[in-house]
């Protein structure tokens, strides 16, 4: 076999050309009550509803497939065009040289990251310094905010799920959990937490924040991935997409997010 031929061979067996047997993948990770993943590893979740939302009646022919993953494995995976489609992502500088996002962003929240302490410590943080020397568990593969991302010197404890980061703020084994307040509060009473053992520390950081669907770099570039995007625009334009996911507990759209 022929170096030409053993590398067109090892890409053949490898790459993945998904729309082109009419199948879209889209990565979906365990975070309730956004996006979830059963028992039996089925899949349900807003960027569903959202994707069918967009193949109704244009393009019927073509099938979603969940691929079920831990967000930061499904981060990867997007970037690596090992799937086509995924969800809730802040657009960052560094992603978007890996991926394509989707505009308008669908989860659009005015809201703040704010780090939760177990209630019976004693731990305060009333300044960005204060961080310095806790345990902070994250979502592995996360984005927050520029000073936070950007700071490598704050003890981070990467976890596959808010709902494990929880886990380990109530046994003790982080001094804090890093999350969006709004999504955050809606998660644990999906999850039957116990919020109230918890409290939010003085220091926050208050921001818009926009989560979008992104496509591969790939699959960005097929006329599907093209048509998805105009589509995209007409549903928000229409109230539509404001419908799909007012039963999340998300907000509207604002008019302004919504441009060509």
């Amino acid at each position: 076999m022929t170096k030409y031929t053993a590398i067109t061979f090892f890409f053949l067996l490898f790459a993945r050309v998904a729309w082109a047997d009419h199948t879209i993948h889209v990565a979906i990770d365990h975070a309730p009550p956004f996006s979830e993943i059963d028992s039996q590893g089925e899949s349900q979740g807003l960027i569903i509803d959202i994707v069918s939302e967009l193949l109704k009646d244009a393009h019927p022919h073509y099938k979603i497939k969940p691929v079920p993953c831990p967000f930061s494995r499904c981060v990867r995976m997007l970037a690596q065009g090992q799937v086509d489609v995924m969800g809730g992502l802040i657009k960052t500088n560094r992603r978007e040289q890996t991926m394509a996002f989707v505009q308008p962003p669908y989860m659009v929240l005015s809201s703040s990251f704010v780090f939760y302490a177990n209630k019976n410590s004693d731990i305060e943080v009333n300044n960005f310094d204060e961080l310095h020397g806790k345990r902070i568990a994250v979502m592995r593969g996360g984005a927050y905010y520029k000073e936070f991302d950007e700071d490598k010197t704050l003890n981070r404890v990467q976890v596959n799920s808010e709902h494990v980061a929880f886990d380990l703020l109530l046994k003790g084994r982080v001094d804090l959990v890093l999350s969006v307040e709004e999504t955050a509060e809606v998660a644990m009473r999906t999850l039957n937490q116990p919020f109230e053992q918890l409290k939010k520390v003085n220091y926050r950081h208050t921001n818009n924040i926009y989560g979008h669907m992104a496509f591969s770099q790939r699959f960005a570039k097929t006329k599907l991935a093209i048509k998805l995007q105009r589509k995209m625009i007409k549903l928000a334009k229409s109230g539509q997409l404001n419908k799909l996911v007012a039963p999340y507990q998300l907000p509207a759209i604002p008019s302004a997010l919504i441009t060509e």
